[in-house]
Formats: structure tokens, C-alpha cells, sequence
């Protein structure tokens, strides 16, 4: 499976600039190295996990909940049509002259890499991409100029998802499009916990760290994240070193950050590089949730 790296590839770009100039920003002139994050970040931290009980709420009883874009494709673009349905997929134009089936197959199951499995309802075909199409249009993708995929068929399979608790072989549809050998897929579980962030505000970016994934189980007690952060260490000018917190509910777990940075004046860059942090919990993780704290987001659990 190759994921569809639309909107989950461009915010981490984003992220890596904000999180560079975070690293460099604390360390002008007057700057001393940090202890705790401000208020507002904690503040963002209590709203994510509101927004996920919301959404957990909402969901009608889900008990599982994916990471990152549902959509994505088997093999690469053709050079003769790739100019066209890169941009396409990702605007969400596709359309089916024949309709697809409205029927909703047979429910399936979710079985994670650790053994654990549970049964779930499948969408129909229709629905599925249906739904392909609302999140391209949700996530900000359009493209005026394209032609339209058409979808001349969908079979179900399976195929590795990432999800809160880690990859996850799960139901999904196998759309055909005309004029390619690529394969687009949408994962088919229905439903899932999906939260939705507040809108981004480039005059009022986010404060904090974005982590991209954590590394833990259900037993754990501790957390390690990874983050994009300075490339030097505190010792050195321009440099930092982490440790991290957690902020907790029943459901989800926050990870917030803390920069300890070295107080030389100078001028720093905007590099940055892949650094990691660890947070103790208060409870073990067991099945909830790892959230960052900038958009309150969940992000991919991998094994220890």
C-alpha cells in the first residue's frame, strides 16, 4: 500500500518551518533556556482532549480511529497522465458514469500487528468514495484545470492502515480508473473517531511542538515522540535539548513538548532535524489515543 500523501504531507512542511523557528526564535538576545511551555499551550492541550471526547462521542460507540489520510493509491502515475490525476485525486474530482453499488457488503474486522481484533461495519462502494471525495474537498484540494477520474469499478479487500493503536490490517475499496494502471483506495470502516481541528491562523500559528508519532503499547507508562527540533544540543549555541509532558483524560493523552534551550546570542538558522523526548503517564496508555498539541491530531503508535 502506497499512502496518499496529501494533507499529512504538506502540514508536516509547515510544521517544520514553525518548529525551526521556534527552536531559533527562543535563542535571541535576553533568552534563557525554558522550563515549562506558556498557558496557551496547555490551554491548546485541554482543548484537543475536549475535541476528542467530542468526537468519540459522536462517532456512535467507534472504537477505532485512523491516522492521517484515509485515501491513498497502488503504484505510481504514468508520465502521460500524472500531471492531471496527481492533482486531481488529491482535489478529490473523480466521478463514476456507472454508479457504483449502494450495498453494504458483509462487516469485517480490524486486526492489529499485536493479535488484538475487532468487528466493524463496512461502507458500500458509493459511500466510500463518497467519502474519498468530501475529505479532498475538506482538506482544501481543488484544481480547476483537471479533467475529472473517472472510477469504472471498486472491489473490497484488505490492506495496512495506521490507526491510535498502531498498523492495522483493515477493510478498504480498490477503486479502477480509466486510462491508468493506479489503483485508488479508501479505507471502508464505518465508523471511525475522526476529529476535526480548528482552522489554521498563519497571523496566530499554534504554539508548541508537533509530534509525529510515539512509540509505545498499552502497558506503557512512558512515551518517546519524535518532533522535528534544533540540530545542535543545549551545550552549543543555537541548541536545545527536550524533555516532555503529558496532559491526560480517559481517552486520549496530549504530549507536549518543552524546549531547554542554550541562551547564547547569536544568529540561529532555520534548520532543524529529527529529535525525540519522553513523557511519563500517569496511567498506562492502553487503547487511548496519542494526540500532538498544535492541532490535536492524532498521530501513529509504534511498537516499542
Amino acid at each position: 500500500m502506497i499512502p496518499m500523501r496529501s494533507a499529512w504531507v504538506r502540514l508536516p512542511a509547515v510544521l517544520l518551518i514553525l518548529a525551526a523557528t521556534a527552536a531559533c526564535s527562543v535563542l535571541q538576545p535576553g533568552a534563557s533556556g525554558s522550563s515549562r511551555p506558556a498557558d496557551p499551550v496547555h490551554a491548546q492541550a485541554q482543548d484537543a482532549l475536549a475535541r476528542w471526547a467530542d468526537a468519540a462521542a459522536k462517532s456512535g460507540g467507534a472504537t477505532v480511529s485512523f491516522v492521517g489520510d484515509q485515501t491513498g493509491q497502488l503504484g505510481d502515475w504514468e508520465a502521460r497522465v500524472g500531471d492531471n490525476n496527481k492533482p486531481a485525486l488529491m482535489a478529490g474530482l473523480l466521478v463514476a458514469p456507472t454508479a457504483l453499488s449502494d450495498a453494504r457488503p458483509d462487516r469485517g474486522k480490524v486486526h492489529w500487528l499485536g493479535g488484538d481484533s475487532i468487528d466493524v461495519d463496512v461502507l458500500s462502494a458509493a459511500d466510500a468514495l463518497a467519502d474519498l471525495i468530501a475529505a479532498a474537498k475538506a482538506n482544501g484540494g481543488e484544481c480547476g484545470d483537471c479533467r475529472p477520474l473517472r472510477v469504472t469499478d471498486a472491489d473490497l479487500a484488505t490492506g495496512l492502515a495506521e490507526t491510535t493503536r498502531g498498523p492495522a490490517e483493515a477493510p478498504l475499496w480498490v477503486f479502477t480508473i480509466e486510462g491508468t494502471a493506479v489503483r485508488v483506495t479508501r479505507v471502508a470502516v464505518d465508523p471511525s473517531v475522526t476529529v476535526v481541528p480548528p482552522p489554521f491562523n498563519a497571523a496566530h500559528p499554534p504554539a508548541g511542538l508537533s509530534i509525529d508519532f510515539a512509540v509505545g503499547g498499552p502497558e506503557s507508562t512512558k512515551l518517546t515522540v519524535s518532533f522535528v527540533g534544533a540540530t545542535k544540543t543545549a551545550d552549543q549555541a543555537c541548541g536545545a535539548d527536550y524533555t516532555a509532558e503529558a496532559v491526560e483524560s480517559d481517552l486520549a493523552v496530549v504530549v507536549i513538548v518543552i524546549a531547554h534551550e542554550n541562551a547564547t546570542q547569536g544568529s540561529c538558522t532555520l534548520a532543524g532535524k529529527t529529535r525525540t523526548a519522553t513523557a511519563t503517564l500517569d496511567a498506562p496508555l492502553g487503547k487511548r489515543a496519542v494526540l500532538e498539541v498544535t492541532q490535536g491530531l492524532p498521530v501513529p503508535l509504534h511498537a516499542p
